[in-house]
């Protein structure tokens, strides 16, 4: 089956066309810089022909959307003869509130229901919405599938979500923790099954996706039963430029002390920390752990923060999951940065070896995920 992946930015979109039957992208592309006054596109199929930073005329969403189906069924560059071969479009969208626990088709309400939770998700609702009316213009008889990253963590019990808070204002504005990243959580999980050759619901594993973004989620009997992102992406680890847990009284104090807006307290903590924030340096572990190498102390104390909260992380979930048959790491970091899952590993050795642990470096692949819903979707 063909199903085309879309995920979209508020001036970019990334789409992929897989086969489902062999689990392998056989186009993808991405567009960015949508809106300005050159666009940009870069594009490759299975049959080795690419288009490499070609500037582009795409003046919103719509227009990119036609030129990435055009481009598809280009004679040249193409991979398909006809749209039709295309059964649904699967689209990436990271806020469902506690509206939608599973993947669905997108029809009228499902779309305005995406749109009320974009005040809880404003930099990745928007867009996502977007990218569901561009393709709603240029292919009105496709059917699209909303994938939610906020879907896999639905099965956390109760007690793991609600924040200790008056509880009138989670009836009132649904004010919970929802974790994020659910869509490569689920993945990797169930890849770590077939790679322990085991039954995923017999499985206790901790996932850690560690990229610019971090999250780590408890994954008992295949069930998020606990993650570290909360109400936003904010909550939980040290991240690129996110600052993680935090006590609350330390914005009022920032408000008092330095005279921040709200925005500006919203732009310190989002964009202005974590690794960023402490290194001086830079976002990026890489240029972290470079300057740490050539004896910059900040950047040093970064990394290990940015350990020492992860090994808390996990030495939680394994007490409340009472024991932990594989960890597995995935993204940026959690693939390619060997120093520190080695930092994190060392740190968790007493209950790794003790419940012969594994330790698993598992690529994620969210595309492959969202097509593989949008097609259990459409069997449904």
């Amino acid at each position: 089956m063909l199903i085309l992946v879309i995920n979209s930015g508020s001036s970019s979109v990334k789409y992929k066309l897989f086969d489902t039957g062999q689990d392998k992208s056989i186009a993808n592309g991405i567009i960015e810089r949508i809106g300005q006054k050159q666009a940009e596109l870069s594009y490759q199929n299975y049959k080795g022909k690419s288009i490499c930073n070609r500037e582009v005329q795409v003046y919103d969403h719509k227009s990119a959307i036609k030129l990435a189906i055009d481009l598809l069924l280009d004679k040249e560059y193409g991979i398909i003869e006809d749209i039709n071969y295309v059964r649904a479009v699967g689209h990436r969208v990271v806020h469902g509130g506690e509206k939608f626990i599973s993947s669905v088709v997108v029809d009228d309400n499902v779309l305005k229901t995406i749109k009320d939770y974009s005040e809880l998700a404003p930099l990745h609702n928007p867009p996502a919405v977007k990218g569901i009316e561009a393709v709603k213009h240029v292919l009105p008889d496709m059917v699209q599938v909303a994938v939610f990253d906020t879907a896999f963590h639905h099965t956390m019990p109760e007690h793991a979500y609600i924040y200790g808070l008056p509880y009138e204002y989670y009836k009132k504005y649904n004010l919970r923790r929802y974790g994020f990243h659910g869509t490569s959580h689920k993945y990797v999980a169930i890849e770590a099954a077939k790679k322990l050759e085991r039954p995923l619901s017999e499985l206790r594993l901790v996932t850690c996706h560690l990229g610019n973004g971090c999250s780590i989620t408890a994954v008992n009997c295949g069930k998020s039963i606990d993650t570290s992102m909360g109400f936003t992406p904010l909550e939980g680890l040290l991240m690129g430029t996110r600052c993680g847990d935090l006590d609350p009284a330390i914005i009022y104090y920032l408000i008092k002390k330095e005279k921040l807006s709200v925005n500006q307290i919203d732009e310190l903590l989002n964009k202005k920390s974590g690794l960023l924030g402490i290194s001086g340096v830079s976002n990026d572990m890489r240029e972290v752990e470079k300057a740490a190498e050539e004896g910059n102390n900040k950047a040093k104390l970064a990394i290990k923060i940015f350990v020492y909260k992860i090994i808390k992380y996990v030495g939680s979930y394994y007490a409340v999951m009472q024991g932990l048959d594989a960890l597995v790491f995935t993204a940026g970091i959690g693939e390619h940065e060997s120093k520190i899952r080695e930092y994190i590993v060392s740190g968790l050795k007493n209950i790794l070896d003790n419940n012969k642990t594994k330790v698993l470096v598992i690529p994620t692949n969210e595309e492959l995920m969202i097509a593989k819903e949008t097609e259990s979707v459409l069997k449904k």
